[in-house]
């Protein structure tokens, strides 16, 4: 797939890059898409959740009253999960919710969701840049330019730019990463994935091993 090369001013540079098919046009897998994402997600949760159970309730162990002769139901004491304040039955415990994905099925994900984005016409090519200063304007400019300002965007650059990713850091619909750290889940979740003619070479590079 051929793309035309823009600059940062949202102009043509009259160059062209070539988009592998071997990433950009391979057979969907929305499985492994579903997959990739399902993990991705779940490595994001802290798994902190506790609640208490009856044996760490603070309370008095004592009888509340005798087992017979009431007319109720016997009970042993006030930190039985059936009354208020006691412990909670099968509450959440502290657990890891990552699992563990084939490399080869996360390249696939990787793949499809930049095959979907390549379908729908959704990927920029750019042509290398960089800012000389942090400032938030420099990259609303930049995005405003190229007429996606008011969509999400993702842009993958070749190596980190502190320059670029700090300028981005403040809006709301854009993200910044790296080659190597470009994931299923952010692809899909934006709505324009833009890339520079370097990025370009270095996810050929990354998906050739």
């Amino acid at each position: 797939m051929e793309v035309k090369v823009v600059n940062i001013s949202g102009k043509e540079t009259g160059a062209k890059v070539q988009l592998p098919d071997s990433i950009f046009a391979v057979e969907p897998n929305d499985h492994a898409i579903y997959l990739d994402v399902k993990q991705y997600l779940a490595n994001q949760r802290q798994g902190t959740h506790k609640s208490k159970q009856r044996n760490e309730i603070a309370g008095s162990t004592r009888k509340l009253y005798k087992q017979k002769g009431t007319g109720g139901a016997r009970a042993g004491n006030i930190k039985s999960p059936l009354f208020n304040g006691g412990g909670r039955v099968f509450g959440p415990q502290p657990r890891d919710y990552s699992f563990k994905l084939n490399k080869k099925l996360k390249s696939l994900a990787r793949k499809s969701a930049l095959t979907y984005k390549a379908k729908d016409n959704n990927i920029v090519v750019l042509e290398d840049f960089s800012f000389d200063t942090i400032k938030t304007k420099n990259y609303i400019q930049m995005v405003s330019n190229l007429n996606v300002a008011d969509q999400k965007t993702l842009l993958v650059l070749p190596a980190a730019n502190n320059n670029v990713y700090l300028s981005s850091r403040n809006l709301k619909k854009a993200k910044v990463v790296t080659a190597a750290d470009i994931n299923t889940y952010d692809v899909l979740n934006a709505t324009k994935l833009l890339l520079t003619t370097e990025t370009v070479k270095k996810l050929e590079e990354a998906f050739a091993k």
